[in-house]
C-alpha cells in the first residue's frame, strides 16, 4: 500500500514538474514575435497559434494556466510584441494586464458612416480626439480638398494602430484604403454602365452592400439595379428608403414611408440617391464595376435562411417569384 501511494506521488510530483518547465520555462526564437488578439477571441485560438508557430512548448498547459489565473476569455483585442526569449507564463501575464502594443478597430461592411464613429468610439486605448467633433470637421481632417457627406468615403476593414494613438489615424487610414479600392475598381469597370463619376459607381455599391451579402448574388443585384439606370426605371430599394427615414425607421417599412417622398426615396424618385447609403466593401465595389450579363430586373429573396434572392427578367416573373418565396403559395 505505502509502496503504492510512493508512486502515485512521484508520478504526480514529476508531472507537476514537467507542467512547471512547460509553464515557466522560456523558448528562445530568432526574432520577436507578434501575437494578434481579435474581438472576443478566447484562449484556446491564441493558445494553438502560439504552438504551432514554437513560441510555447504546450498549449494545453498555457490554456489551463488561463483559467486558473481567470483570463480565458478576457483577452484585450490588439496587438503584442514578445521578445524573442519568453515563457508561456511571461505571455500570461502580458495577455492579463492587456497593455497590447497596436489597438484593432473592425468596421463592418454595411456599416454606417455613424456607426464606424460608434466603433471607434466604443474602442478603448485610443486618444478619441474626434469625439466631439462633427461629421463634416472629420472629413476635412482626412481630407482638406472634400465636401459633403462622409458616407461611403471609408473601407470598412479591420484597422490596427499605435495604442495610446489618436482616433483620427483610423479614419485616416480608411479613407485611403477606400480611395485606392475605389481608383481601382474605377479604372478597371466594364463599358456601357451608367455611372458619369466614381462616387455615383460607389453610391449603387452601397446599395449593392446593403442589399445583398451573398457572394453568389452580388454581382445579379448590381445588374438588376445597373439595368434599371439604362432604362429610367426607379430603383425601389429598401435600404436606401431605411436611410432616408433616419431616426424614424423603427425596424419596419409602412406604405406611408415608400409614400413619404425624401431624396433617398428610391420609390419616388428615379436615379441613384444623392449620396452612399453605407460604407460598401471591395465585393460590392467589384458588382457595381462588374455587374452580370443577365438583364434582370427584379428580385426578391428566397426567405430560407441562406441569404439568396430568386431574379426575374419580367415583372411577371416577379410576381410569382413573391407568391412563392414571399407568400408561400405553389
Amino acid at each position: 500500500m505505502k509502496k503504492a501511494f510512493y508512486t502515485v506521488f512521484t508520478l504526480a510530483l514529476l508531472a507537476a514538474l514537467a507542467a512547471a518547465f512547460l509553464l515557466f520555462a522560456p523558448k528562445t526564437h530568432p526574432d520577436p514575435y507578434r501575437l494578434r488578439i481579435g474581438g472576443g477571441q478566447g484562449i484556446g485560438t491564441a493558445a494553438a497559434r502560439l504552438q504551432a508557430d514554437g513560441i510555447v512548448y504546450n498549449r494545453h498547459i498555457l490554456t489551463a494556466a488561463a483559467y486558473f489565473l481567470g483570463i480565458h476569455n478576457k483577452l484585450h483585442a490588439g496587438s503584442y510584441k514578445l521578445p524573442q526569449r519568453v515563457s508561456a507564463w511571461q505571455i500570461l501575464q502580458r495577455l492579463k494586464q492587456g497593455n497590447s502594443d497596436t489597438v484593432s478597430v473592425r468596421i463592418a461592411e454595411g456599416s454606417r458612416f455613424s456607426q464606424m464613429r460608434q466603433a471607434i468610439a466604443q474602442t478603448a486605448d485610443l486618444q478619441h480626439d474626434t469625439a466631439a467633433w462633427s461629421d463634416e470637421q472629420i472629413l476635412k481632417a482626412v481630407d482638406p480638398q472634400a465636401t459633403g457627406s462622409p458616407e461611403g468615403l471609408f473601407a470598412p476593414d479591420t484597422y490596427e494602430t499605435e495604442a495610446g494613438g489618436s482616433d483620427l489615424q483610423i479614419y485616416r487610414l480608411a479613407y485611403r484604403t477606400m480611395r485606392r479600392n475605389l481608383d481601382r475598381a474605377w479604372e478597371e469597370r466594364q463599358s456601357g454602365l451608367p455611372y458619369k463619376t466614381p462616387y455615383e459607381m460607389l453610391t449603387l455599391a452601397s446599395i449593392i452592400e446593403k442589399e445583398t451579402g451573398h457572394p453568389d448574388d452580388r454581382r445579379h443585384v448590381a445588374a438588376v439595379f445597373v439595368n434599371r439606370l439604362n432604362s429610367g426605371m426607379k430603383l425601389q430599394t429598401d435600404p436606401a428608403v431605411i436611410y432616408g427615414m433616419g431616426k424614424a425607421y423603427t425596424g419596419r417599412i409602412r406604405k406611408a414611408d415608400l409614400q413619404r417622398d425624401t431624396p433617398y426615396n428610391t420609390y419616388t424618385r428615379a436615379g441613384l440617391t444623392p449620396t452612399p447609403i453605407a460604407l460598401p466593401g471591395k465585393a460590392a465595389l467589384e458588382a457595381a464595376a462588374h455587374p452580370s450579363a443577365e438583364q434582370y430586373l427584379y428580385f426578391v429573396s428566397q426567405m430560407d435562411g441562406s441569404g439568396k434572392s430568386a431574379f426575374s427578367h419580367t415583372l411577371d416573373e416577379h410576381n410569382a417569384a413573391v407568391r412563392r418565396y414571399i407568400l408561400k403559395q405553389k
